[in-house]
């Protein structure tokens, strides 16, 4: 599957609801983003069933304000509405595919009684 262009209009409508959204803040002038962005190609290749969402952070301020994007890359994991993973640095294939398969693995019933607590 192709990556989404995630923006202030469809963040929240994909974000909030169920199954994983993977995104990826990043900025056309960010070497590092660039590196990461074929990792972040091929595993939504691989990952059919996920959306794979690209924030650009210079034509999105607003979404990169609301989260506290300081640093890019970011990845952020949203799991059915909830963020369980957020962090800067361009992630090698292998730490992606084990953070995909973390986020898979997550006991949701859990994770929402915790976050309550």
């Amino acid at each position: 599957m192709a990556t989404v262009t995630l923006t202030a209009e469809n963040f929240d409508e994909l974000a909030q609801g169920d199954g994983i959204v993977l995104v990826d803040f990043w900025a056309e002038w960010c070497g590092p983003c660039k590196r990461f962005a074929p990792v972040f190609e091929r595993s939504a290749d691989k990952h059919e069933d996920i959306v794979f969402g690209k924030v650009d952070t210079d034509a999105e301020a607003e979404l990169s304000e609301r989260f506290g994007i300081r640093s890019i890359p970011t990845l952020m994991a949203i799991r059915d509405g909830m963020i369980v993973f957020a962090e800067p640095g361009a992630l090698p294939e292998s730490v992606l595919e084990n953070v995909i398969e973390q986020v898979r693995g997550l006991d949701m019933e859990d994770v929402r009684r915790r976050a309550k607590a």
